[in-house]
């Protein structure tokens, strides 16, 4: 896969995007769970895999994470950025793996639903192990919270951004590549 300039200068522009995205907008949306917020980061990064291809969407997550990691989310230390990536990552590349064989507006809708589903079920065993494992929350607690918290965080966080690249993509295609 060649990265040339151009291809290279899209993908940082779109790691800023994302970065000033999560920096500018992120509130709770569980009263239950208020440190869980959402975030719109993910749509830059999305774009970017639906654009060029999943490679490219994985390396967009990880520069964009680690930034993240660094600044906004530097509370999270590097657990908060393997979990970004692991998320993120599990997001765009189903996602962008599926549009790329099927690139009609159908294609889209179920690439995206079914990233979003993807992203949910990889969280469950990832909270599992590093919420319990290095943020020492006891196992118990964090089962208990799967189904009310963990699982309609992810699915709400997913779908939203999802929706929001369901209807911005066609749009900004061209203008991205």
């Amino acid at each position: 896969m060649k990265f040339g300039a151009r291809k290279m200068c899209t993908m940082a522009i779109l790691s800023a995007l994302s970065v000033v995205l999560i920096f500018l907008i992120h509130f709770p949306i569980l009263p239950a769970a208020p440190w869980l917020e959402y975030d719109p980061a993910d749509i830059p990064i999305l774009l970017g895999g639906f654009v060029y291809g999943p490679v490219v969407g994985i390396v967009i997550t990880i520069v964009a994470s680690l930034i993240q990691a660094l600044t906004v989310s530097a509370s999270g230390g590097w657990v908060g950025f393997v979990m970004h990536v692991i998320s993120t990552g599990t997001l765009v590349l189903v996602s962008s793996l599926y549009y790329k064989h099927d690139r009609s507006r159908k294609g889209a809708l179920i690439a995206l639903l079914l990233g979003s589903l993807a992203m949910t079920a990889i969280m469950i065993p990832t909270n599992l192990f590093f919420t319990v494992r290095f943020w020492g929350q006891p196992l118990e607690v964090v089962k208990a919270s799967l189904v009310p918290i963990i699982i309609p965080f992810n699915l709400i966080k997913a779908l939203g951004n999802s929706l929001i690249v369901f209807l911005i993509y066609k749009p900004l295609r061209n203008y991205i590549k």
